[in-house]
């Protein structure tokens, strides 16, 4: 990895160090409910990977836990990874208070394979994630290589159209490219979780099109089952979404896709 590339990590790592807490103390996480039982999980990720007993599940950028501690919760066997110190020091934490069997692993996403050896039933990343990654085709590679014969690879992720947009501006704009190889840097106070935290959220991101979301995948040898498009979202984290009897959130113009899911096979 480039010096520039090591630098834009270290500033992300620097800013998800401060949101974990942050998160955590958050009405979105709902951390004490948690705690008590319920699921961080949604119907997307739920029905596509169905029961999980007894599977061993390998968490991608699990932030501090609670999606992979809510499989372990289903009996799998988890091995969580993050590149935040914080927030995999809360995983753990986390996973001791609730007498859970999960693994938390501090790493860049695209160096797993030098920290996690084993293959796993069930590679897993959601809701927020490549678009921390630069270049998809080394995570691709990584997820084949952490994936047993006939292991199943499942996301669930934002639609690259919903990044076109500047979020900051007044009102949304169309800014960014579809897809980007160069950074896209951002600067603003509080985090999607708590906008008014005094922290100040510093982020170098990449857009990436769904073609190259499942070229990076298909390249590496998994077996694409399917890709899919949604026009519903679990949160509400852009603006003007309304609020659906089932809890999930739309844009009612339905001018794009909110989301994206695929699954596939080694």
């Amino acid at each position: 990895m480039n010096e520039e590339l090591e630098n834009y990590f270290d500033v992300n790592k620097a800013t998800w160090n401060l949101k974990a807490p942050i998160h955590a103390a958050s009405d979105f996480y709902q951390l004490e409910a948690f705690k008590k039982g319920a699921s961080s999980l949604h119907r997307y990720e739920l029905e596509a990977l169905g029961d999980v007993a007894g599977k061993t599940l390998l968490h991608l950028q699990c932030h501090f836990g609670q999606d992979t501690l809510s499989w372990s919760r289903k009996g799998a066997k988890c091995t969580g990874v993050d590149l935040s110190d914080q927030a995999i020091a809360m995983a753990r934490e986390l996973n001791e208070e609730l007498e859970l069997d999960a693994t938390f692993v501090c790493c860049n996403v695209l160096d797993t394979a030098a920290h996690v050896q084993s293959q796993f039933d069930i590679v897993y990343t959601s809701y927020g994630v490549i678009g921390w990654l630069p270049d998809l085709k080394p995570w691709g590679r990584m997820i084949a290589e952490r994936l047993q014969g006939g292991g199943v690879f499942y996301m669930v992720e934002f639609h690259p159209i919903a990044w076109m947009f500047d979020y900051l501006a007044p009102t949304p704009t169309l800014r960014y490219p579809y897809r980007s190889k160069e950074a896209i840097y951002e600067e603003y106070k509080g985090t999607y979780a708590a906008t008014d935290a005094p922290m100040i959220s510093k982020e170098y991101a990449w857009n990436h099109g769904l073609g190259d979301v499942v070229s990076a995948l298909s390249e590496a040898g998994l077996t694409i089952a399917y890709v899919r498009e949604y026009d519903a979202s679990p949160y509400n984290i852009f603006p003007d979404l309304v609020e659906k009897k089932d809890g999930m959130f739309e844009n009612n113009a339905k001018l794009y896709p909110l989301m994206f899911a695929i699954k596939a096979y080694k």
